[in-house]
């Protein structure tokens, strides 16, 4: 299925750049990259990265809704830093969500990676959440998602979309300086 990884690192990549310009647009985009995903990790045994892509057309369809509805009196969401409170709550998310998917990988699948794909898919769901609300730090989880995944999907001779996670966590580093960017010039109007 290798021509179909290639138009999801396409994909990917368009995403990306829709990400990094805080665009509105990547939720569409958003859509349609985990439907060609779902088929090439399940293709290739990453079974909660399968079902991973399945919260991300979710998040997707939530991520939209919030960024176009704001928060109350913001009729634009703003890119602002996680609430101190809301930190205790994504890391208790993550711990929950790695033994979860780890231990549903361990004992009902086949896969020969379910700690580690529970890793990177349990600091997804965390990432995801955040861009979801908007909070500038998403971009540091996605920093450790992406270097983790781009050895994982190396492992799973996924090359192409290791490489595409390479290229995420370089670009993710300046998504972060281009975020906080925003958020200041944001906080002057």
């Amino acid at each position: 299925m290798q021509w179909l990884e290639i138009v999801g690192v396409i994909v990917g990549l368009v995403y990306l750049y829709l990400e990094y310009k805080a665009n509105i647009w990547l939720w569409a985009v958003s859509i349609i990259m985990p439907a060609i995903y779902l088929v090439v990790f399940y293709d290739a045994g990453l079974y909660a990265d399968t079902a991973i892509n399945i919260y991300y057309l979710v998040i997707a369809l939530y991520g939209w809704i919030v960024w176009r509805c704001g928060s109350g009196k913001e009729k634009v969401l703003p890119i602002s830093n996680i609430p101190p409170r809301q930190m205790l709550a994504m890391v208790a998310l993550y711990a929950v969500a790695q033994v979860a998917i780890s231990l549903a990988l361990l004992h009902f699948t086949d896969s020969d990676v379910p700690w580690f794909n529970g890793l990177t898919s349990a600091l997804s769901i965390v990432g995801m959440w955040m861009l979801a609300r908007k909070w500038v730090e998403q971009w540091i989880v996605w920093i450790v998602v992406d270097i983790l995944s781009a050895a994982l999907y190396g492992c799973k001779e996924l090359y192409l979309t290791a490489a595409l996670y390479v290229l995420y966590a370089v670009i993710a580093v300046f998504g972060y300086r281009k975020w906080r960017e925003l958020m200041r010039k944001q906080d002057v109007y």
